[in-house]
């Protein structure tokens, strides 16, 4: 029986964490609710940092999960710039950064995950910027507007999701831009080799000069200021800035301080939680990126650092909370945009784990669906590039677990829903 008078906490004041709160009070939960953010940012979302606000068509209100008067009114209790450093389990209690302690009935953890650090020398230049927080990405789009009216060169060092959008922003402000990658083709490790070359000749044709299957060795700098960057392939590549997109770590400190499941780095290495999102702890949850969750449809646990995830996972934890029956199985799902194209992936495809891949429509065009298809001819996941309206018929074939025809489904006559017959 859950205590509608009781305090739940939420350590994370972030996309999942603010829905998470604005959940119990929509649901009726008439106890307190404390949301504790280590920034002092109030609750914002983040894929903007890399889209809209860093190419300059957004501004930091747009970011915004709730207008400033929402937590009073809602009677919310947000704590900025205050971080939990510790969770008693037995004690029920959160000790904060000021030395202060709060008791909970319920928690939810939601504290994220940090970029990864490039552990190189010289990576420690003032030149060298990672993209996770509003700060981050204000001063970024400071350097990327500076490069671009002085013809400056930016290194990205990681051609992921993050380090691509910010090529892309780069190349709107004039900038010059190379792409630092050990694997032979960008999101090689997400999209697989054919169509990480599609993103690859989508970046050459606005620009953009890739170093692929090389690594970053050192940043070379002077009085703090980066020169340039050298690899493991011999280059010497000039730079008057470089930013680190190589990942994202869960932050799991507070979780494995406090004894709570760990899931194993091949799972996501977040905090392990049911379907439910229940932890370990039966009164400890978990949501967004910190959680590496159970899913019931996809039969395997997933750790999943994506918008959806967080606008998604926040609610369902905090049913769970609740004592509602929680089956958390939304098909993972992401988006990108980068200089003329959008996208939409749905679904999960791990390197190794597909057989093949089917494009339905016209790649020359940029105008197309794939489709990562295993050995039994399953869709485990889909991608639609400048085609819209669609991601729920790719969910939906994901979800059903049935084979496919794959001329079906590589036939744009053939409707979509109508291919699992």
């Amino acid at each position: 029986m859950v205590d509608t008078n009781g305090t739940f906490v939420i350590v994370g004041a972030g996309l999942a964490g603010a829905k998470a709160a604005e959940t119990l009070r929509a649901e009726g939960f008439t106890g307190r609710v404390i949301l504790l953010g280590d920034e002092r940012e109030e609750p914002y979302e983040r894929p903007g940092l890399s889209k809209g606000f860093l190419t300059g068509a957004e501004e930091r209100d747009a970011l915004r999960v709730h207008e400033p008067a929402w937590y009073a009114a809602h009677e919310v209790e947000l704590h900025l710039g205050q971080p939990a450093t510790a969770l008693d389990r037995a004690a029920k209690e959160v000790r904060l950064g000021d030395g202060s302690a709060l008791r909970y009935d319920r928690l939810l953890l939601a504290t994220g995950s940090s970029p990864r650090p490039l552990q190189v020398p010289g990576a420690d230049l003032a030149g060298v910027h990672v993209l996770r927080r509003l700060p981050h990405a204000e001063r970024l789009r400071s350097v990327l507007r500076t490069l671009g009216r002085e013809n400056g060169q930016l290194l990205v060092v990681g051609a992921g999701w993050i380090g691509l959008e910010v090529a892309a922003a780069a190349r709107g402000y004039g900038a010059e831009v190379t792409v630092v990658e050990p694997q032979p083709t960008p999101l090689h490790g997400v999209l697989g080799p054919e169509l990480g070359a599609f993103f690859a000749d989508l970046h050459r044709e606005h620009g953009v000069s890739f170093q692929l299957g090389a690594s970053v060795t050192e940043v070379v700098g002077q009085d703090g200021m980066v020169l340039a960057a050298l690899t493991d392939t011999g280059e010497e590549l000039p730079a008057h800035a470089v930013v680190v997109g190589i990942g994202a770590t869960p932050d799991t400190a507070l979780a494995e301080a406090a004894g709570l499941d760990v899931a194993p780095r091949g799972e996501g290495g977040g905090v392990a939680v049911d379907a439910s999102l229940r932890t370990s702890d039966p009164d400890v949850f978990a949501a967004g990126d910190v959680a590496s969750a159970w899913h019931p449809v996809l039969g395997r646990r997933l750790r999943v650092e994506h918008w959806a995830n967080a606008l998604n996972g926040g609610p369902a934890a905090a049913r769970a909370m609740l004592g509602q029956e929680v089956s958390y199985d939304r098909i993972p799902y992401f988006f990108s945009d980068q200089y003329e194209l959008g996208m939409e992936y749905s679904g999960f495809a791990a390197p190794g784990e597909y057989a093949q891949v089917v494009v339905r429509g016209d790649a020359g065009k940029r105008e197309f669906l794939a489709f990562w298809l295993d050995a039994e001819d399953r869709v485990l996941a889909g991608m639609n590039a400048n085609v819209w309206d669609v991601a729920e018929s790719v969910q939906r074939l994901v979800r059903s677990r049935r084979p496919v025809d794959p001329e079906r489904l590589a036939d744009p006559a053939v409707p979509l829903d109508a291919v699992l017959g």
